[in-house]
């Protein structure tokens, strides 16, 4: 892995994005299905691990920045990842994941129960749903590509950036031209990579998308 990051990294006179979800979160209690928004979780052991991974591949690569959802989980890969390097993380609260309102933290079980009606609904309109007192992902997009561009716009040629699985999607979905309702059709698991280019001529190329920690 570190030597195909390496070759990419070489290759072209584009800006290199390297876009992480975070590593897996520690979750108390049972497995269940769960919506995870702006509730603040640290990484498992796991997670960790994955971090700690991604540190390894990059050791020697050049990062100009390194950018981070101002989320505990975030920041935690991210710090893992950067180490003794500097500068060090900067934090980007505009990066936080999807706000869930009321439904945040509960089981997918919890809020079909409590909300039947508004669960369904979220299934037939994915993209413009907001659970009570939340964010839709229409308006997580609208809030994340910005931030997302103007990062980039500023950064030298190696940027990272860690942030969450529909943060992520939402950018992708933008630079892909895909419909934000079909945000699900693009994998993002824990510590997932993916590597983008904004090129001088062409404007922004995906390279890959979902690479997994070993």
């Amino acid at each position: 892995m570190q030597n195909t990051l390496k070759r990419w990294l070489d290759k072209g006179d584009g800006k290199k994005i390297l876009l992480l979800r975070h590593g897996e979160v520690q979750i108390d209690g049972n497995n269940a299905k769960r919506f995870i928004g702006q509730v603040d979780l640290p990484l498992s052991d796991r997670g960790r691990r994955q971090a700690k991974y991604w540190h390894e591949q990059l050791s020697d690569i050049p990062l100009a920045q390194i950018i981070s959802s101002d989320l505990s989980r975030c920041m935690e890969t991210a710090g893992i990842i950067a180490g003794h390097r500097s500068p060090g993380v900067a934090p980007q609260a505009g990066l936080r994941e999807i706000q869930l309102g009321q439904w945040d933290g509960l089981t997918f079980r919890q809020v079909r129960e409590r909300w039947p009606d508004a669960f369904r609904q979220r299934g037939m309109q994915i993209a413009g749903f907001r659970p009570p007192g939340g964010e839709s992902f229409l308006d997580l997009q609208q809030r994340v590509v910005p931030v997302f561009e103007k990062a980039v716009d500023h950064a030298g040629m190696n940027i990272l950036i860690v942030a969450h699985a529909g943060v992520n999607r939402m950018i992708l979905c933008h630079l892909l031209d895909m419909p934000p309702g079909n945000l699900f059709r693009l994998a993002q698991d824990w510590g997932a990579m993916n590597l983008i280019e904004r090129q001088p001529a062409n404007g922004f190329r995906i390279q890959s998308i979902n690479l997994l920690p070993g």
